[in-house]
């Protein structure tokens, strides 16, 4: 086998293993989508472009190997729009999760939430009564604001000033507990009382209730949590994707490149070798 094809099997190789993180995000995606993040949708093109790298470049694999032609050209074939789709996801990611981020509070570790901070497609999914109905049974059902999202200390709740200096997840902070803005009175970290009365404006006030299954799912601020919490996700999968595209397109040049060689190779084409012709000698005249 020449040394071009043990190249075209090398960078199949690695392609495959390339496939394996971008697989994997995807899959972490769903898990996410199953538990906390509750969009069952957005990871499904990730997961189909990263099971679609394992087979063409184990295709490719095959090809190198046994010298067939046939599978080679698929690999180069197929991986282009592989690697153009990925391209695409990465952008897609990229721009509907472009705008958006909890607000800092006074004397709060936690971020507050706002729908109107979010906008584009996402959000109006997300925002659709008829997406909502799902999503928030989804949170609700993944306990994240149940047992785990409580605290103990020393065998005793944690205090307000506790709860206050806690790092909240968007989801927790959205759904689990009413706005900042809002007044209410801490009593632990799913019941607060009005206190002193409501001083905000804000609709998702009048929202909230001390009913635990109730809590704040229907409020804007658990919509923007979601969108939060989705941001995240795909922000931390975009970037192994955008390196596993870099490296994608790096294994794919060379095997552009080696498989030319291999053609040039079976042709008995000429690769550029120098070729040196035999001088004929002068002849003397007398």
């Amino acid at each position: 086998m020449r040394a071009s094809n043990h190249l075209i099997g090398l960078v199949n190789f690695l392609t495959f293993l390339l496939s394996i993180p971008i697989l994997g995000g995807g899959i972490w995606l769903s898990s996410r989508a199953n538990n906390t993040d509750c969009l069952k949708f957005l990871q499904w093109p990730i997961i189909v472009i990263g099971a679609l790298v394992m087979v063409v470049s184990l295709a490719g694999f095959a090809g190198a190997c046994y010298r067939n032609t046939f599978l080679m050209w698929l690999y180069l074939f197929v991986m282009f729009f592989v690697v153009a789709a990925l391209v695409g996801f990465i952008i897609f990611a990229y721009a509907v999760t472009d705008k958006g981020s909890g607000r800092p509070v006074m004397n709060r570790a936690y971020l507050d939430y706002y729908l109107q901070d979010y906008s584009g497609w996402l959000e109006e999914r997300v925002a659709d009564n008829s997406y909502w109905v799902k999503i928030a049974s989804c949170v609700r059902d993944s306990k994240a604001c149940g047992a785990k999202f409580g605290r103990f200390v020393n065998g005793v709740p944690e205090t307000a000033d506790m709860f206050y200096n806690r790092r909240l997840n968007p989801i927790e902070s959205g759904c689990c507990k009413p706005p900042t803005e809002c007044g209410y009175t801490y009593v632990n970290e799913t019941i607060w009382t009005a206190g002193g009365g409501l001083v905000g404006t804000n609709p998702d006030c009048t929202r909230w209730s001390n009913d635990q299954s109730q809590l704040c799912f229907g409020c804007d601020s658990c919509k923007a949590g979601v969108l939060g919490s989705l941001k995240k996700s795909w922000r931390k999968v975009s970037v192994i994707n955008i390196v596993a595209l870099i490296l994608l397109v790096i294994f794919y040049v060379i095997g552009c490149a080696a498989f030319r060689n291999n053609r040039r190779i079976d042709n008995d084409e000429p690769s550029g070798e120098a070729r040196m012709t035999k001088a004929q000698p002068s002849r003397i005249h007398f």
